[in-house]
Formats: structure tokens, sequence, C-alpha cells
């Protein structure tokens, strides 16, 4: 007769416990698999960041029917984190959803509590903001920009000091002024890179980005996002420029820019129709 944790692991409809019954076999020291049991939480990071951008990925591209199998990846990154946490000690996969679930609650007393529901979205998001830094005072973090995730994608801890800083008043009043620094360090970074280092160029270049972000921010515009829609576009009009040269028996090695030029602007007027 097989086991109960046996039977769970083969059972179509075990939901979340068979996934957890799953990735405790996997890391069991004695019979599960090698690689799985080598991983740590530094090792497995990477992939739970990846898989994250793929469920975005999918939402970007409406792709609905490859949604469910990504945000099962996801969890899957949960569950592997939660287990490795079991076995040093750590918290649990219970313990996490209780974390979570504390936190919701305290956070939304307009739904959980006693506060009224009559406000805007836009006020919901102060107090959602000022329970957020009287958590963020009980954990000991003293400084405006402390707790802001390093290991965050760069646009996006950008976005996510420049809001910390703008709290206390330290933010331009309009976007104009944020155009203005982004010609500015545009203009530096053009005039000077001949006798700047490769380092002080980066470091130019990172200056731009960062004010980039932050006028992505004035105008309410997701900086990762407004990129990947950007890469999707190049990607889409570069293809075409493939097609259309394979059509005439050739590849873009053996185009120029001019054509290829040509063809990217027939590639804009088609999607525009």
């Amino acid at each position: 007769m097989a086991k109960d944790g046996e039977a769970l692991v083969h059972d179509p409809h075990g939901g979340l416990p068979r996934l957890l019954e799953i990735m405790r076999r996997l890391r069991d020291p004695a019979a599960g698999c090698p690689w799985d049991i080598e991983q740590d939480f530094a090792s497995i990071a990477p992939y739970t960041i990846e898989e994250a951008y793929e469920v975005a990925d999918a939402i970007e591209r409406r792709a609905w029917d490859e949604l469910e199998g990504e945000l099962g990846d996801l969890l899957l990154q949960t569950v592997y984190h939660t287990q490795m946490g079991e076995e040093a000690g750590l918290f649990t996969f219970a313990s996490v959803a209780d974390k979570i679930s504390d936190k919701m609650v305290a956070r939304h007393p307009h739904v959980f509590g006693d506060a009224p529901r009559d406000k805007s979205a836009e006020q919901q998001t102060r107090d959602w903001e000022t329970v957020k830094a009287a958590e963020r005072a009980a954990r000991g973090a003293r400084g405006v920009l402390d707790d802001v995730a390093v290991g965050l994608p760069a646009l996006l801890r950008a976005v996510k000091l420049q809001k910390r800083a703008a709290r206390v008043g330290f933010d331009w009043p309009e976007a104009g002024h944020v155009t203005d620094k982004i010609a500015e360090e545009a203009r530096e970074l053009t005039e000077a890179r001949g006798r700047l280092s490769q380092a002080e160029i980066e470091e130019e270049f990172g200056d731009l980005l960062f004010v980039l972000a932050n006028l992505a921010r004035h105008l309410q515009v997701d900086p990762e996002a407004a990129l990947r829609g950007a890469n999707a576009k190049f990607t889409r009009r570069f293809r075409y420029i493939e097609a259309e040269l394979a059509a005439r028996g050739k590849e873009p090695d053996d185009s120029d820019l001019a054509e290829m030029d040509a063809l990217w602007d027939a590639a804009k007027a088609a999607e525009k129709g």
C-alpha cells in the first residue's frame, strides 16, 4: 500500500499540499535530487527574479494560456525558499502565509477594521505609506532610504529611492525641471566623453538613467514596463526587416543601413496601418 506522502505526490488534485510534499522530497538529504539538495537561498534567488519577470512577460503579451504555468513556476520559488527556511529553523510556509495575511489585514483597516471606506485611491495610498513607514520604524529602519532593497532591478530601485525622497520634499516640483536636467546630463556626457575614463563615462551615464527614471515617475510611467515595451517593439520591427530581406533572398549581413532603415520605416507604417 502506498505511503500517504507517495500517494499525495501522485495525486493530480493534491493542490498546495502536494507541491509542498514534492519540494520536501526533492530536498530530502537521503533520497532527494542532488541538484536541489545543493541549492541555497542565494543560488535560488536569481531563478525567483527570472520567474517573476516571466509572469510579467506573459501578462504583457496577454498570453493567458501561459500565465497559469508561469504563476506555478513563481509559486514554486516561494515553496523552495520556505522549505529551505524550515530546514534552517527560520520559518515555514505556514508562518510565511500568516505573516503576509497579518500584513494585509493591518494595512487595510478600511476593509478588515473600523476605518471608513469612503476614501479615494490616492488617500488610501497615502495611508498605506504611513502604515509602511511605521512598520519600518518598528524594525529599526531610521533613514528615509533604509530598506529599499538593493537587489531590485536598477530602474525600479531608482524610482523607489526617488519616491522615498519625494515624501520628505526632496523632489523637483514638476516634470519640466526633470527634462531640463536630462538635457544637461546628456550634454555633459557627450561633451566630456573624450576626456573621461570608461569608469567616469559609466558614472555619468548612470546619472542620466537615474534622471530618466525620475521623469518616468513624474509622468506616472513604470520605466521597467516602458522599456519592456520598447524591447518588444524593436524585436517585432527587426523581425519584419529580416522577413522582408529573406523575401529578397538576403540576410541582414547582405544588406546595408540604408536598406534596413527603409524597411524599419515600412514596419512602423505597417503597425500604424
